[in-house]
């Protein structure tokens, strides 16, 4: 997919009325961001915008995320333990503290 920031009030402007126009080729959109298809069409909406408003649009190219094969099983239970808590104002390093549930500077320091 194609990720499209417009930073501009006419940059988003010109973003939500290629949206309307091409809703066929938008996957989604949020406001000052599009995601379009990965398409010859998806990035000629794209560079459009680009030559129109310069810096301020930014085009990124994105892949969907696999939690199951960028993620450890102990980041995604210590996930789903952490969001199934009993007190949900208990912060994650307390919650964590004592258990063999990967502590948030051990998560910080690895990457996907």
């Amino acid at each position: 997919m194609l990720l499209v920031i417009a930073y501009s009030r006419g940059a988003r402007q010109t973003l939500r009325n290629v949206c309307r126009a091409h809703e066929d080729s938008v996957v989604r959109q949020f406001g000052r961001v599009a995601l379009f298809d990965e398409t010859e069409f998806g990035a000629f909406q794209a560079l459009r915008l680009r030559e129109k408003h310069d810096e301020n649009v930014q085009i990124e190219r994105t892949r969907p995320f696999n939690e199951f094969a960028a993620v450890s099983p102990e980041v995604r239970e210590a996930a789903a333990a952490y969001e199934s808590r009993e007190t949900p104002s208990v912060p994650y390093e307390q919650f964590a503290d004592g258990t063999d549930l990967p502590s948030t500077e051990s998560m910080k320091g690895s990457p996907l």
